[in-house]
């Protein structure tokens, strides 16, 4: 049986590059670009690239990047993507778990949650982390968003499940307060229009959080922001931003 995420990324590449949250790629590339220090003869990783659209984005405008995704569905939408724009850009089918790069990336992006925060345990999310520190060289740096703890808490639980629900989001059922994951029913519709109803588990992080799990990996910094879709900059994280955005620096 697939996991919820495995089940819902198997058809689902047209649908989801008209979703609202995948609209902002031009201004979170414009952050991605500034804190790279506009360097086009870096390698870039980004990590649950889903369609491509940050590859693609950032492979437009000069840079080395490769795609990887669980989601084969996902890459081919990327690969036809890319090839349309007449771009070189390596899209491979890689599980963020179980991955073999070694020092071979300036930079990784992770963006849009990008597998991380949706996995069913802590360590999976650990182990993508753990990854992409072995893949970049040292002085490489991580560019990712995740969802942010403080939202819920801030709002209140029950405020969250009932109230925070936006044209496409999942409808939010519970929040377990021992372990910050969020169990949500998603109806979504697929590419070839069947209806889904999927049970799906994500893990919110609280900054302290990240920040510890990051400088345990030997990120010597790590800055975190909120995040605002297609919006990004560095504006001081707060309890009304969803997702949080992480900078960290090896």
């Amino acid at each position: 049986m697939k996991i919820w995420y495995e089940e819902l990324f198997s058809n689902y590449a047209n649908q989801y590059d008209k979703e609202f949250f995948t609209q902002g790629t031009e201004g979170e590339v414009n952050f991605i670009e500034k804190e790279l220090n506009f360097n086009k003869n870096i390698k870039i990783l980004d990590v649950g690239c889903g369609t491509g659209r940050h590859a693609i984005e950032l492979s437009k405008r000069g840079y080395n990047v490769t795609g990887i995704d669980l989601s084969e569905n996902q890459l081919e939408k990327a690969r036809e993507k890319a090839k349309n724009l007449h771009l070189k850009i390596n899209f491979l089918h890689l599980d963020a778990r179980n991955l073999t790069f070694s020092r071979e990336f300036d930079a990784a992006i992770m963006i849009c949650e990008g597998g991380f925060s949706l996995m069913e345990t802590d360590e999976m999310n650990f182990d993508i982390l753990k990854n992409i520190e072995k893949a970049l060289k040292n002085n490489g740096k991580l560019i990712f968003t995740t969802l942010n703890a403080l939202f819920p808490l801030f709002h209140s639980v029950k405020d969250f499940l009932n109230q925070h629900i936006r044209e496409g989001d999942s409808i939010k059922n519970s929040f377990d307060l021992m372990t910050f994951r969020a169990i949500s029913v998603y109806e979504v519709t697929d590419d070839s229009g069947e209806k889904k109803s999927l049970l799906c588990n994500e893990r919110y992080y609280t900054p302290c959080e990240i920040s510890w799990l990051l400088k345990s990996l030997n990120f010597r910094n790590v800055e975190i922001f909120g995040a605002e879709l297609g919006k990004f900059d560095r504006k001081p994280l707060s309890t009304d931003d969803y997702e949080m955005l992480v900078v960290a620096s090896k």
